[in-house]
């Protein structure tokens, strides 16, 4: 976790203090369950709870230093509680393992992390909308290869990523649901030494499903699923991003990054405006992607258990968390501040001579009764015309002036063929698609 790319509310998810916290709700639920079973006396769960709402300090540094010596956080968490407790908090733990609360803890704080970035997802997505309404007929060109290709909107764009970040929403909730799972089943999973009861009664205490067979832990598939969903969420970030990036160049500049009073884009050169923000997007996602392979080899564990997994996901639970929240605020501050310029579209739009049209007027001479081969050989080669001047003939011209195209177009069939207009009568279907 870096300062810089880090968001408080996220950051908290992760702090000691707040794992510390969702550990003695395990224990103390599970013994809950316990006492209302007979395994223990309901003096202890008493105990542990009149403790708690005292709403006492975690003290993180005494837990460590405790660590230092037992080489186990949660033996060191148990003997911290029991020193605050007294002699029943030796009820806690019965029949639990220490993967127990580990994993049902992670699971706990990737649902808290997950409803935070649902939120980002959320403010995201009304951005995007609303510019996308904004521009929902601003004409600007459609590019494959980077090469200019047909008309669209830049609404249209901006819809596209709409959609994008919506399915993005859906595996989220999806994700969240299949993590948020409990396991109290003790050593090996078999519930030798405990109720699969006590179980059930935590999972619903803390908002969990549990875990159908958990073995000693909760099978990695579901995280690796989970990591998986972040990575691909990053990758629209990054995206949109690109997007943003290579509209801002010199040579297009059809919209930029929002340059604040006072900014500097350059150590050297002063007239420089860089798409700072955006390449920071892309590298952050980078970041995400790079936490979907660990959780991936994560899932081949050893028979019941093993803990190498438990050393990556201290990394990739905090990392991947917090580094997508600052990412997805960032692209809505991004978004909603994003300088759009609709002259300069147009004017990249006319550059090639009416080249874009090129389709059209192919199509035409097909229903003329030219074949599609001879069709497309008389339009390439005008076009070519217009590409090899860099724009300064029109394709409309040429055309006009092709004995073979003449021969079967009249001049306004001709030009009725390069009506920008035509490319955007589907637009209001597609937006309803998207939005509706």
């Amino acid at each position: 976790m870096i300062p810089r790319y880090s968001r408080p509310d996220m950051v908290k998810i992760w702090e000691p203090e707040n794992r510390f916290r969702i550990w003695f709700e395990i224990e103390a639920h599970a013994t809950d369950a316990l006492a209302e079973r007979g395994v223990v006396p309901a003096s202890a769960a008493q105990a542990l709870w009149t403790w708690w709402n005292t709403n006492p300090t975690i003290d993180v540094a005494a837990i460590d230093a405790i660590e230092a010596v037992t080489k186990h956080d949660v033996i060191a968490f148990l003997t911290w509680v029991a020193e605050q407790v007294g002699d029943e908090a030796r009820f806690m733990h019965q029949g639990m393992t220490s993967s127990d609360v580990l994993d049902t803890c992670l699971a706990v704080q990737l649902t808290q992390a997950t409803d935070l970035l649902l939120a980002d997802m959320d403010a995201l997505l009304a951005a995007i909308k609303t510019r996308a309404m904004e521009h929902k007929f601003t004409p600007t060109i459609g590019r494959s290869h980077g090469i200019h290709a047909e008309p669209v909107t830049f609404g249209m764009k901006l819809a596209q990523a709409y959609a994008e970040f919506a399915r993005g929403r859906e595996r989220l909730v999806a994700a969240r649901a299949e993590i948020a799972t409990c396991a109290i089943s003790g050593a090996v999973g078999t519930f030798a030494n405990i109720d699969p009861e006590v179980e059930a009664h935590v999972a619903a205490k803390l908002g969990l499903a549990v875990e159908p067979v958990s073995t000693q832990v909760i099978p990695r598939d579901r995280h690796a699923m989970y990591f998986a969903t972040l990575g691909v969420i990053a990758s629209s970030i990054e995206r949109l991003a690109t997007e943003v990036r290579h509209l801002q160049r010199t040579e297009v500049l059809e919209a930029e990054e929002y340059f604040s009073p006072g900014q500097k884009g350059s150590s050297a050169m002063p007239h420089k405006r860089n798409p700072v923000l955006t390449e920071n997007l892309t590298g952050l996602a980078r970041m995400v992607r790079g936490y979907v392979t660990p959780a991936l080899e994560n899932v081949a564990l050893w028979h019941e258990r093993d803990i190498s997994h438990s050393s990556v996901e201290r990394y990739i639970g905090p990392d991947a968390t917090i580094t997508l929240d600052f990412a997805l605020g960032r692209l809505t501050g991004v978004i909603d501040k994003l300088l759009i310029y609709p002259e300069r579209m147009q004017k990249n739009l006319d550059r090639m001579g009416g080249l874009v049209h090129s389709q059209r007027v192919l199509l035409a001479l097909t229903q003329a009764g030219i074949s599609r081969e001879d069709s497309y050989r008389i339009v390439q080669r005008n076009a070519m015309k217009v590409w090899e001047s860099d724009g300064a003939e029109s394709l409309m011209e040429l055309l006009k002036a092709d004995p073979d195209v003449a021969a079967k177009m009249t001049a306004s069939e001709i030009e009725d063929r390069f009506n920008l207009d035509y490319h955007f009568k589907h637009i209001d279907t597609i937006f309803d698609r998207v939005f509706s």
